[in-house]
């Protein structure tokens, strides 16, 4: 299995900024996509950004220009650097993993817990 630890949300006014990281462990025989979704109350969880492992990014449209993702491959981590950040992109932010397994071959799709951002007007 793999593990993702997120870390870096928190509260923040409007137009601020905050970074997030996500760290992946455990038996990776490759990781071939990172993402951050992201699920506010009483809604549906939506991608937020996604980037390949060889730097191919997609984001949502809402978010384009504002943030930024990013990944580490030697660390096995990613980033979401979040600028200009409004009140609506208050949710719970979760990281997600996609790849090969190194002992069984087998592919796994893998969840973070979660992190608080919550952005004031």
């Amino acid at each position: 299995q793999v593990q993702l630890v997120e870390s870096g949300g928190g509260l923040v006014q409007a137009g601020g900024s905050l970074r997030l990281s996500c760290a992946a462990s455990g038996s990776i025989l490759s990781i071939n996509a990172m993402g951050w979704y992201r699920q506010a109350p009483g809604k549906q969880r939506e991608l937020v950004a996604l980037i390949t492992r060889s730097g191919t990014t997609n984001y949502a449209d809402s978010v384009k220009g504002r943030f930024t993702i990013s990944r580490d491959n030697a660390k096995n981590t990613v980033y979401l650097q979040m600028s200009s950040l409004k009140p609506e992109d208050t949710a719970v932010y979760y990281c997600n993993a996609k790849g090969v397994l190194l002992t069984t071959r087998i592919a796994y799709n893998d969840w973070g817990q979660g992190t608080q951002v919550t952005v004031s007007s």
